[in-house]
């Protein structure tokens, strides 16, 4: 954890060197997300009880580099030794603009820290490491707002000893890939005279191995797929509601053996 913090810093005072070239500002968002379920990756992290997920996002003085950090906790007792706080040091640019190949990309890596478990302690620590690379299309269709994208991820325990690592009960490892094909559409709609988008959500994802609780038998094949529906209000003063609801397929019960119904309500205060 201590390599985390110091990789923060560092790229932080990078970034700010930067700006007294740049003349640019710090930008960013803070907020919250309240969801009537966490599903993750396809997975029910806390069994279909609800759950708050604050967070500050960071962009970095124009310089491409960001900074995340979100903790996931659950409304219901019993869940305290899941609860997680991911951090996440993230770039993001983008290649050929204005041709049809166009290519926007992020790569991050994320710590996940569970803090009521040791991170030291091997026998207690579920702490993982991920890196990823995401790779959108803006302009392949013809269709404006209709963009694929396509994330890669690469999921290791922080530990080889920990509890998601060759220390696992069930004698499997968190290790592994994942592979999410994404489509999203901003649909324009005119309701009571206010122009809205509505922002139509897929995605497919290919488990490769993952387990976030190092489980033995997550299959390598299509776990699920998601659907969602959201849409943004200005609340003014730069404040923003977005409500939305989702449904996940659940083909892989290794996974998931249930499919999953959703409502998600997330404010957020950008500066």
């Amino acid at each position: 954890m201590k390599k985390v913090i110091l990789l923060c810093v560092t790229t932080f005072l990078a970034a700010a060197g930067l700006v007294q070239a740049q003349g640019s500002e710090l930008h960013g968002s803070i907020g919250t997300d309240f969801s009537s379920k966490y599903i993750w990756r396809g997975f029910d992290v806390f069994d279909d009880h609800a759950a708050i997920h604050p967070y500050v996002d960071l962009d970095l003085f124009n310089t491409g580099f960001g900074f995340n950090a979100v903790a996931h906790r659950a409304n219901s007792s019993g869940f305290e030794m899941n609860e997680r706080w991911d951090y996440t040091l993230y770039y993001h640019n983008s290649l050929f603009e204005g041709e049809t190949y166009a290519t926007n990309y992020r790569l991050g890596y994320v710590y996940y820290n569970y803090p009521d478990r040791s991170s030291h302690d091997t026998s207690d620590s579920m702490d993982l490491q991920e890196v990823h690379a995401i790779l959108s299309w803006p302009n392949v269709f013809s269709i404006e707002g209709l963009v694929p994208s396509y994330c890669l991820v690469k999921l290791w325990p922080s530990s080889s000893d920990s509890l998601v690592g060759d220390s696992s009960p069930s004698g499997g490892s968190a290790s592994g890939y994942a592979h999410i094909f994404m489509l999203d559409y901003a649909l324009p709609v005119s309701s009571l005279g206010e122009d809205r988008t509505l922002n139509l959500h897929s995605e497919f994802v290919y488990n490769d191995g993952v387990s976030p609780n190092g489980a033995t038998d997550v299959d390598h094949d299509w776990s699920n797929a998601v659907f969602g529906v959201s849409t943004t209000f200005d609340l003014g003063k730069n404040l923003f509601f977005t409500p939305g609801i989702y449904y996940q397929s659940s083909w892989e019960d290794t996974v998931n053996p249930e499919d999953e119904f959703w409502v998600n309500l997330n404010l957020t205060y950008k500066f």
